[in-house]
């Protein structure tokens, strides 16, 4: 009896570890990164997996307030370790695009403008044995060129949920 029950154990214990390891490497996922700062809040990003350890992320932002309509994309690859079972931490960097149009209630009334910036990112992710992801990540962001909007370096903290698919 103990021998079956071994086991069974072990065999729950192989096809729990089974399904961490295929929700970890879904090709797929797309959902909402919820920041803060003063940049773009709420963005749509999609990952797309490349290899066993890395992925590309795009992401789509967008704010309309004070004055000002925001536009903002950013394309990242990561590399994904394992911490402990579902969790993961990721590390990678890349590059973004964005631009900002000026309403003419906007003191100074300055010129629309569309800047570049470079993006640093890491986080961590937890996988749950249904499609869904959650995951806390950082952004730092080094903005190129002369703008007057996006000529710094930002730092965001972001969170949010995705689906993953085959």
């Amino acid at each position: 009896m103990k021998t079956y029950l071994a086991v069974l154990l072990i065999f729950i214990g192989g096809w729990n570890l089974a399904q961490a390891q295929e929700n970890s490497s879904r090709k797929h996922a797309i959902g909402l990164r919820f920041a803060n700062n003063d940049g773009i809040g709420t963005e749509v990003n999609y990952q797309l997996r490349l290899g066993s350890n890395n992925r590309m992320e795009f992401g789509l932002g967008w704010k309309s307030k004070d004055d000002t309509n925001q536009l903002k994309t950013v394309a990242l690859i990561q590399w994904v370790f394992p911490l402990d079972g579902n969790f993961h931490w990721y590390a990678g960097g890349g590059a973004g695009l964005g631009h900002i149009s000026f309403d003419s209630n906007y003191p100074g009334d300055p010129d629309d403008e569309t800047y570049f910036y470079l993006a640093g990112n890491a986080g961590i992710e937890y996988d749950f044995n249904i499609p869904i992801m959650i995951f806390f990540d950082i952004r730092p962001e080094f903005g190129l060129g002369d703008s007057i909007f996006f000529d710094e370096f930002e730092f965001e903290f972001g969170f949010g949920i995705r689906y993953q698919w085959d």
